[in-house]
């Protein structure tokens, strides 16, 4: 079983990007990461010497502040609006 289904992710596409197919925009990649960021958070939490997943967790953390100040270089409101939304810290 996967921790996130489809439909989830075509939720999360239809809330932060133009329509449920748009997977490509900057705030539904966001978006993405920042679900799964927590997801493996939590992980984590319960298995604290699972190195792998540190690992993985480190890279989805740049991966996610790259795209974040790409968007901030590129259009500041926007970037704005989905730090409000998903409630990150900067």
């Amino acid at each position: 079983m996967y921790y996130l289904e489809a439909d989830k992710k075509k939720e999360f596409f239809a809330e932060f990007g133009a329509n449920d197919k748009d997977t490509g925009s900057s705030e539904a990649q966001i978006a993405m990461f920042s679900y799964r960021i927590a997801h493996l958070t939590e992980h984590l939490k319960k298995n604290r010497k699972d190195f792998h997943t540190q690992r993985s967790l480190i890279m989805l953390v740049g991966k996610r502040r790259k795209l974040l100040d790409y968007l901030s270089t590129k259009d500041i409101t926007r970037y704005r609006e989905i730090v409000s939304k998903l409630g990150l810290r900067r």
